[in-house]
């Protein structure tokens, strides 16, 4: 906002900002990061702190709140900025929605996942009581900041990790997304999602990814940012892997244990008729292109039964359960048997 950026840059108030950055962030880039503050001038705080599953509770959000007012800032004009993964970007926006009722913050996706998934909509959240985002809230950041040279800098392994919720959207609502992945997955892995000028053959891959994945979630998103309505596309993939991924944390990343949700849900697909043998092999053979996991051990028969009543208490007392009906298309379902689901499962565990 023009009169907002004239007014907090006017007089001889210095511009303050609070930062708070994942610890192996800060290791990479915190000199550029402070760097970038010292140069514009603008007295800051820097808090680096170790962001992950297992540190993602009310403790970190206090422990952020006691420092922000420590701090001391303007909460109409001082923004709280989260630099880091997801799991970062969750608490500071948790924190921020807490503090004084409400405080600005920005949201500075730093893997892959993170910015596909966790810069796009309002969800803020932390872990509880052994449950995946079980405290949180809706609190949209006045911006998103995307920096895909941000993405060099992480393994391999978190870049797989990211192209599951890519893959997601894919299967849910952009035919034209789960060609690109089929044809360009390897070289995105292997280029980390960086522009290449002379890949002529491969034509920005990651640009046309990485923004259609982001329009695709806008459009679901946008129109039920509170999620007044539970019939959610983007639900595909979250209806076994919360519980999966918290039983055997650390094993599982977040995307890899929504890519074994999603391989389970393409069997159930499968089963019930809803896309051929066919369409079921190229879904799975992608997945194992992008390096995702298909299976994991721990995906017993009881615990997706445990995660399936867990959603029905989440859901309205409906499963309202996203399955694709062709490559690129889907639909939500209320009536796939319990029969079907073991029918499934068998299936899976067979292959």
């Amino acid at each position: 906002d023009p009169k907002q950026l004239a007014l907090a840059t006017s007089g001889n108030k210095k511009l303050r900002r609070f930062i708070v950055i994942d610890k192996v962030v800060d290791e990479l880039y915190g000199s550029k990061v402070r760097e970038y503050f010292e140069k514009n001038n603008v007295q800051h705080k820097i808090l680096a702190l170790p962001t992950t599953e297992e540190t993602k509770s009310m403790d970190l959000v206090l422990n952020i709140l006691q420092e922000v007012q420590n701090f001391s800032i303007d909460r109409r004009t001082e923004p709280i900025i989260a630099i880091g993964g997801g799991v970062c970007l969750d608490i500071v926006g948790l924190a921020a929605s807490l503090y004084r009722r409400r405080t600005p913050y920005i949201r500075v996706p730093t893997t892959l996942l993170s910015y596909v998934d966790a810069s796009v909509g309002a969800k803020t959240g932390v872990n509880f009581l052994q449950c995946k985002n079980k405290l949180g809230g809706y609190t949209p950041p006045v911006a998103s900041f995307l920096d895909r040279s941000f993405i060099q800098s992480i393994p391999r392994r978190h870049i797989s990790n990211g192209l599951g919720e890519i893959l997601k959207m894919a299967l849910m609502k952009h035919k034209g997304l789960f060609d690109l992945l089929k044809s360009h997955g390897k070289y995105l892995l292997d280029t980390k999602f960086q522009s290449c000028s002379g890949c002529a053959d491969h034509r920005d891959a990651a640009l046309q990814t990485t923004r259609i994945a982001i329009e695709t979630m806008l459009e679901e998103l946008a129109p039920n940012l509170w999620e007044d309505d539970l019939d959610r596309l983007v639900d595909f993939g979250h209806l076994i892997s919360p519980e999966l991924e918290m039983r055997v944390l650390p094993a599982l990343m977040h995307g890899e244990a929504v890519n074994i949700d999603m391989a389970f849900m393409t069997y159930v697909a499968h089963t019930r008729g809803l896309i051929t043998a066919e369409e079921k092999e190229q879904i799975i053979q992608c997945m194992r292109g992008l390096e995702l996991p298909v299976w994991h051990g721990g995906c017993s028969w009881p615990l997706i039964q445990t995660a399936l009543m867990e959603r029905l208490k989440h859901s309205g007392g409906q499963p309202r359960m996203p399955l694709p009906i062709g490559l690129g298309v889907a639909e939500i379902f209320n009536d796939t048997s319990e029969e079907t689901l073991e029918r499934a499962y068998k299936l899976w565990v067979k292959d």
